[in-house]
């Protein structure tokens, strides 16, 4: 086993030692290497196939908020295919690699916050994208480095440590297979913190998530397989996902989607527990995605003070899906041009075979926020068909919508409800 704490590095977070922790992994390939307790401030660091990296219980890898240190990678950011920046943690290409211990890792999330939002979320890049009518471009544009990234790998095991802080999404799991991710706890909840997703499952398959404690301002498991157009030219779909035994706290629930452009089929979600969530199970697309989500299969919901128990919206948030560049805009870049393109399909994304078991929600008597147990709303000409719902028991506030959905079935559910509809509470996450 190599130690880091026998070579000379800086453990102060004081210097940025990305070039000597890489030289020892590069040199080190195949070997356990053990993160010794203290903080290490780095950019990206690359691990190579047949690695162990265990991080001892006092070790923090701390990503600095220098963004000329990253060098731009070929990825794919929230379903589009781009240069962006590296992860802290990267395994690329790679087969056999592990990722253990109770230690940190560590994004400085608040410097990308501020970077998106301004410090008092009305400023920032976000203000002047949104004066320029291109919300929609801002998330591309404004980068912001993910905590980690397993891109075209397989076999790979990501155990027990912490995710905080992360500037954009904490875990993502990109193109692999095989992949578990077990005990790790996920702590990026600011109020101002855009896109801290806890875990992207993203057109991979073979994938086990469990385990998993997420406090997040975000989707806080996600599956997805590709924005519009160019997520219909990979064609990669998201399939065979299991996710299990987790606790779920501040974030946006179990989320599939919006990215199903690739197509999603074959999810087994069981044993969640949530406190204070906004959303229970939630499946999100919009005009432009296409694609398809079939064959989920949910049993063994716990919820207490969820706001949205199932919120399934398949035109999500039109102001960031509504893609027109300005008149008068003259520095077009190329990924523009790419999220612009008009899908190859006509056919609006396709929601069926949803199995629905074994939930229970309710609301403590301090409660005061929004209670709902449905919002599902499909399409005029594609609507969400062969749902069932079986054992479901739940007391909430409002019993909510369901609109251009048919063949639903209900088995031993009971809906206890103070009031049937109230429109305002339609708008959710159009941020």
């Amino acid at each position: 086993m190599i130690f880091l704490r026998d070579y000379e590095i800086d453990n102060t977070g004081k210097t940025d030692v990305t070039k000597k922790i890489q030289d020892i992994l590069n040199l080190k390939n195949g070997e356990e290497i053990y993160i010794t307790a203290g903080e290490y401030l780095v950019s990206a660091l690359f691990i190579q196939s047949n690695t162990h990296i265990i991080l001892d219980p006092e070790a923090i890898i701390l990503g600095t908020k220098d963004e000329s240190q990253y060098e731009l990678i070929d990825t794919r950011v929230a379903g589009i295919e781009m240069k962006w920046y590296p992860a802290i943690i990267n395994v690329i290409n790679a087969t056999n690699v592990t990722i253990s211990g109770s230690g940190t890792i560590c994004g400085s999330g608040h410097y990308y916050y501020e970077k998106y939002w301004g410090k008092d979320r009305l400023g920032g890049m976000r203000k002047e994208y949104d004066a320029k009518g291109l919300r929609w471009a801002c998330d591309y544009d404004c980068m912001r480095p993910r905590n980690v990234l397993v891109s075209n790998s397989s076999n790979i095991k990501l155990l027990d440590f912490s995710s905080e802080d992360s500037g954009f999404w904490n875990i993502h799991i990109l193109y692999s297979n095989n992949v578990l991710v077990s005990g790790i706890e996920i702590i990026s909840d600011s109020p101002n913190a855009p896109s801290t997703d806890g875990i992207d499952i993203d057109s991979s398959y073979d994938c086990i998530i469990e385990k998993i404690t997420a406090t997040v301002d975000d989707d806080s498991i996600a599956i997805k397989s590709g924005r519009d157009n160019d997520g219909l030219r990979v064609n990669k779909p998201c399939h065979d996902i299991t996710i299990r035994d987790c606790n779920i706290l501040k974030g946006y629930g179990i989320t599939i989607g919006s990215e199903v452009s690739g197509g999603i089929y074959n999810i087994n979600i069981s044993n969640i527990k949530y406190s204070g969530t906004d959303c229970g199970f939630r499946i999100k697309s919009s005009l432009s995605r296409k694609g398809y989500v079939r064959d989920i299969n949910v049993n063994g919901l716990s919820c207490l003070n969820v706001k949205y128990l199932f919120h399934w919206c398949l035109n999500w948030n039109p102001n960031y899906n509504i893609l027109t560049i300005p008149e008068g805009i003259k520095d077009i870049k190329p990924h523009w041009n790419i999220l612009c393109e008009k899908p190859s399909s006509d056919r609006n994304t396709i929601v069926e075979n949803i199995n629905i078991s074994n939930v229970t929600s309710f609301y403590s008597n301090d409660y005061k926020g929004i209670s709902r147990i449905f919002t599902i709303l499909g399409y005029d000409d594609e609507k969400i068909k062969n749902v069932n719902f079986k054992n479901i028991n739940v007391k909430m506030k409002e019993y909510g919508i369901i609109k251009n959905a048919y063949d639903i079935s209900y088995e031993n559910c009971n809906f206890d409800y103070i009031d049937s509809y109230i429109e305002a509470h339609d708008d959710f996450d159009n941020r």
